[in-house]
């Protein structure tokens, strides 16, 4: 047993070994010949070449597709539009009203010039008057319900005190943009189409704006017992709900905004281009295989293509892929790029 450990396990390991090099052996020089892939002369090379496409025409339609969420309308504070007393509550806490109805009065004392004048022996006198009062009614700034009402009778007010609250009891839709979406829209429509998942069919949304987001504070109720979304910065698309769709509060739509369609223009990938809006750079190959960079006027993009207003012509061959610039660095010692 001893011999076959120190003799013939040992022959048996370098058999093996030398079997594995003559294999490796014959397939560095003559890889391929029993159906593989081929590596001598003749067999095909990879190309690294950079990848050219043709200017061409096409249609592109910018429509921004995102995911938003129901919101009820913020409260619009009622307040006080003259400085005086609260004389009487028109509307209490629960109630209902339109825009422009009275939600409550305001006694208000003007003081009055004193008479001028003179007594029995001829000496000038000024005899004061009792002010002069009357009464201010504090329009509703929204119809809706009431859902705050802190006057109360004979309390002393100024101009601007908040005095409570009215609910329009009306829905939007909120959507946060992402930085390339808000270049996609810098002359949003003011519509856009909603789809609500389960919901009724999709509907126009009215009254679209973009503007900073400025969401309710994590665990604030966001109308209809749903906690409002959390706060996520940047710029948020909002369009009002019409009236008659029915829809709740915490709910997730989709927000589709059509911010136009060029159709039969020249177009390129954005991969194409350095820099998406108004202007860019592309680098076009010359007949003779040159690369030139030239600066274009873009238009419309739909996320995959952009259009091309000024700067090309159709048939133009263009890198499908914008250069990456070489970011070796000089060797101070030998003079030459490494990295």
């Amino acid at each position: 047993m001893g011999t076959v450990r120190t003799l013939v396990f040992p022959a048996l390991r370098l058999l093996v070994w030398a079997v594995i090099a003559v294999a490796l052996v014959v397939l560095a020089f003559r890889g391929g010949s029993d159906g593989g892939t081929p590596t001598g002369p003749g067999a095909p090379t990879l190309d690294l070449t950079a990848p050219v496409i043709p200017v061409a025409r096409g249609t592109v339609a910018n429509t921004v597709t995102v995911t938003g969420t129901v919101v009820a309308d913020d409260a619009v504070p009622v307040r006080a539009t003259a400085a005086g007393t609260v004389r009487r509550v028109l509307v209490p806490r629960g109630g209902t009203l339109a825009a422009g109805q009275g939600v409550l009065e305001i006694r208000v004392e003007e003081e009055q010039e004193p008479v001028a004048g003179t007594d029995a022996e001829g000496n000038p006198t000024m005899t004061p008057r009792p002010p002069k009062v009357r009464t201010v009614t504090v329009p509703a700034p929204s119809g809706g319900t009431v859902t705050a009402m802190d006057a109360l009778v004979d309390q002393v007010v100024s101009v601007g005190d908040e005095l409570g609250e009215i609910s329009p009891g009306t829905l939007s839709v909120t959507a946060s943009l992402t930085q390339a979406e808000q270049f996609r829209l810098l002359a949003p429509p003011s519509t856009a189409e909603v789809t609500v998942q389960g919901g009724p069919a999709p509907f126009t949304c009215t009254g679209l704006a973009l503007g900073a987001g400025s969401p309710a504070s994590p665990g604030e109720d966001g109308g209809g017992g749903f906690p409002a979304p959390m706060p996520s910065g940047g710029t948020t698309a909002r369009c009002a709900v019409p009236a008659g769709v029915t829809v709740f509060a915490g709910m997730t739509a989709t927000v589709a905004v059509a911010a136009g369609t060029a159709e039969d223009v020249l177009v390129v990938p954005i991969t194409a281009v350095q820099g998406s809006v108004q202007q860019g750079n592309v680098w076009v190959v010359r007949d003779d295989g040159a690369q030139e960079e030239r600066s274009v006027v873009l238009g419309l993009s739909d996320g995959d293509q952009i259009e091309v207003r000024e700067g090309l012509a159709e048939g133009e061959q263009v890198l499908q892929f914008v250069p990456v610039p070489d970011d070796s660095v000089e060797d101070p010692m030998s003079g030459g790029p490494f990295g």
